[in-house]
């Protein structure tokens, strides 16, 4: 396919790519939840998959339930809290298959603290996750790939790093950290053929946030704020996180895909 340099060359015309058959992808915080499932989707898509997170039991039944549906996966223990070992699990995950090709970086911290009650606590806390932690996994999955001179990059935000939401003030300042984290990283890597992307969901149906949205009367304030009608799925982000990672995405850096149902429209 030839892609116009200015010259007048237009390209030929081909039809998007979906398939991640053969390409290796890692998600951490994988043991559960959003994590859990963009694993799968990815492995339905074709990736073989390393999944990371503290769990290591969840995370081998997890490798073991994407083997049975044919697919192939590595489960990797990994507190993301522990810069030091970041690099040494990536390399393990390289090793093992060959190459990384995708990163999605779905470990995170969530709580609610009204402004005025966070303790420093608090803060270290869940900034060690959401955002320190993002960054250097980043730079471990980035040296990798600006070594192989091609990845994609894949950071987990929220709504709540576009718009503020009341009781977020620490879990907000470490989202919009990420969402400008992502867009310096893309304007430096993108060049040398690694992209970089965030997903920001709105409020998404699964086991850890089911305590809230079963509660009518939270739910209802949930979807007073949503055009879309209802709270996001686990399948709604995975759609998002599988095409930014295949070749569909590939002329796509720098920017964050809100999946969040018309929230931050508003």
């Amino acid at each position: 396919m030839e892609i116009t340099d200015g010259s007048g060359t237009l390209p030929a015309m081909e039809y998007p790519d979906f398939r991640l058959d053969g390409r290796v992808a890692l998600v951490t915080g994988a043991s559960m939840g959003i994590g859990r499932d963009l694993a799968r989707a990815l492995a339905a898509a074709g990736a073989r998959v390393a999944v990371a997170a503290r769990d290591l039991r969840a995370l081998e039944a997890l490798a073991n339930e994407i083997e049975a549906e044919g697919g192939e996966a590595l489960a990797a223990e990994l507190d993301i809290r522990d810069v030091s070992r970041i690099g040494n699990v990536y390399e393990q995950v390289r090793r093992h298959f060959g190459s990384l090709d995708v990163l999605v970086n779905n470990a995170g911290l969530g709580a609610n603290h009204p402004a005025e009650e966070v303790t420093e606590s608090d803060w270290d806390e869940m900034m060690a996750v959401n955002l320190r932690g993002l960054f250097f996994s980043c730079q471990a999955a980035g040296r990798i790939m600006l070594a192989q001179g091609s990845g994609r990059i894949i950071n987990m935000s929220s709504q709540a790093g576009v718009v503020g939401i009341r009781d977020h003030a620490v879990y907000s300042a470490g989202k919009g950290g990420v969402n400008l984290l992502t867009k310096v990283l893309a304007l430096e890597w993108s060049s040398r053929g690694v992209t970089v992307n965030a997903v920001a969901p709105t409020f998404i149906y699964t086991p850890g946030t089911a305590e809230r949205l079963d509660q009518p009367e939270y739910l209802e304030g949930v979807l007073e704020r949503l055009p879309i009608g209802r709270v996001g799925t686990t399948t709604d982000v995975a759609a998002a996180v599988v095409y930014l990672a295949s070749p569909a995405g590939a002329m796509v850096s720098g920017h964050v895909l809100l999946v969040d149902g018309g929230w931050t429209a508003q």
